[in-house]
């Protein structure tokens, strides 16, 4: 199975990181091992976590307060968003189809 961003969850992603690296150096990097690792259990278990809506999921991240809000289309993980939990629990939701 292979995944793919929804362009808006690559800049969320991204901005994430360049908030943490610029609140530590190395930081940055590590969300980014923390995202990574997430979407690789998603990828072995796509469908092992909380069901949003009808096709959507989220897995969270172990270390950051962030959660990888994913579709399963076909054979492919669709990933909406790359969501800091404490902010608007539904704003991913004008993303899907």
């Amino acid at each position: 199975m292979k995944f793919s961003f929804h362009p808006s969850a690559k800049n969320e992603m991204i901005k994430a990181i360049d908030y943490y690296e610029e609140c530590q150096k190395g930081l940055g990097l590590e969300f980014a091992r923390e995202v990574y690792a997430a979407i690789q259990n998603i990828l072995k278990f796509p469908k092992a976590w909380s069901k949003l809506s009808k096709n959507t999921r989220r897995c969270l991240t172990n270390r950051f307060p962030f959660g990888v809000i994913y579709q399963i289309i076909k054979n492919e993980i669709l990933i909406i968003a790359v969501m800091q939990l404490n902010r608007e629990p539904d704003y991913w939701r004008k993303r899907i189809k």
